[in-house]
């Protein structure tokens, strides 16, 4: 045998091994600590990788079953489960990241001839005790597809790893990111941003998005992809949008905005803001948690805003494009994930690079990053 086969059947068995035992054993570092930071976010292969905030350096890695994607991603209130929604969309698992150990999986199809999926739509109830997910099923057929109504489904986290829905209930097309209020409302955001009642299933309007009336302006265009879980507890969505200078409607005069809507997820109150101009598009933004009338926005640039004055007051020049943006919940530093296999920070207020953290494995693609206290 030679050494080039040799090498080649070694690392065919190594590769093997990586995508068969079980998750626990591929388990890199201890236990998280309590009521200490860190982020966690997924990357190709498939993997889900912890990062301490306060050093800011790897942690911990962990490896996940099936396939990647999307890898979004939501933490449970307590720190310790990992939700993330992957196998080309089909499946969502709760990873303890003390143990990285799977200790929930809830396959979306729910017969054999179904095909379901989810956009990125998935939530945590604020005890911990559910989880939410607007699911897109099709039929599928010898010769056919069918598509079939959007619905709502709802587990039980404490259900294992073959969780079935305990209640499910219609909903509306085109939802794409949710979060959940304090007081267990939970808010999706599609054509318009819906306020949801999870015993019952009732529907109602939070933010008028699609359907706005707001004299001279265009109607928005929105993108919501990442469920960004803010240290500031709000739900807020991007948009872009023309203010026209009379009913004239004259685009060649319009102001170009952005701004955003946004859910307090203490308190439930709402709100439509402008913050600026548009210069670039962005794939997300946040609020500052230290200062509400700071606004940051991340793709091809790292940008802040004064939301009262309009302006934008800070830039940073990136390396690549990134896609989504995370903050600690002092306030004082950004994280951009996303794209490549590194995870780059910032100073919030200088817009400094800090540095970043190099992953294991490949791009992160269109992975979540969340920020949370253990």
């Amino acid at each position: 045998m030679t050494n080039k086969l040799l090498t080649s059947l070694v690392t065919a068995t190594a590769l093997t091994l990586s995508a068969t035992l079980p998750t626990s054993a591929l388990a890199t570092s201890p236990a998280l600590e309590k009521d200490h930071e860190y982020l966690v976010v997924a990357n190709y292969p498939n993997n889900m990788h912890v990062i301490d905030v306060e050093t800011d350096r790897l942690y911990k890695s962990c490896a996940l079953p099936d396939a990647f994607g999307p890898g979004a991603l939501q933490m449970a209130p307590d720190g310790r489960t990992a939700y993330i929604l992957n196998n080309h969309y089909e499946d969502i698992y709760g990873v303890d990241l003390d143990t990285c150990e799977v200790v929930f999986h809830a396959p979306m199809a729910l017969q054999s001839s179904e095909r379901t999926k989810s956009i990125f739509s998935f939530a945590i109830s604020p005890d911990g005790k559910e989880l939410y997910v607007v699911q897109n099923p099709t039929l599928l057929f010898r010769d056919h597809y069918r598509v079939q109504p959007s619905r709502l489904a709802v587990y039980d986290t404490s259900a294992g790893k073959n969780a079935k829905p305990i209640r499910t209930f219609p909903s509306p097309r085109q939802v794409t990111v949710m979060m959940t209020g304090d007081d267990g409302t939970l808010y999706m955001a599609g054509p318009d941003i819906y306020a949801v009642d999870v015993e019952t299933g009732a529907v109602d309007v939070a933010i008028p998005s699609r359907n706005w009336e707001r004299p001279l302006y265009a109607p928005p265009d929105v993108l919501n992809v990442w469920p960004i879980q803010s240290p500031s507890n709000d739900f807020t969505i991007l948009y872009t949008t023309a203010r026209f200078q009379d009913e004239n409607y004259n685009l060649d005069t319009a102001d170009w905005i952005y701004g955003f809507m946004n859910v307090d997820l203490e308190t439930g109150e709402t709100s439509t803001k402008d913050f600026g101009p548009i210069t670039e598009i962005y794939f997300s933004g946040i609020l500052s948690p230290k200062d509400d009338n700071l606004v940051f926005g991340v793709l091809n640039r790292l940008t802040k805003y004064d939301i009262e004055k309009k302006e934008l007051i800070g830039v940073a020049e990136l390396d690549h494009s990134y896609y989504c943006i995370a903050m600690n919940h002092a306030g004082d530093k950004i994280y951009l994930a996303g794209t490549f296999n590194d995870v780059a920070i910032y100073d919030a207020d200088s817009m400094e690079k800090l540095g970043e953290v190099q992953l294991p494995g490949g791009d992160m693609a269109i992975s979540t990053s969340q920020v949370f206290i253990r």
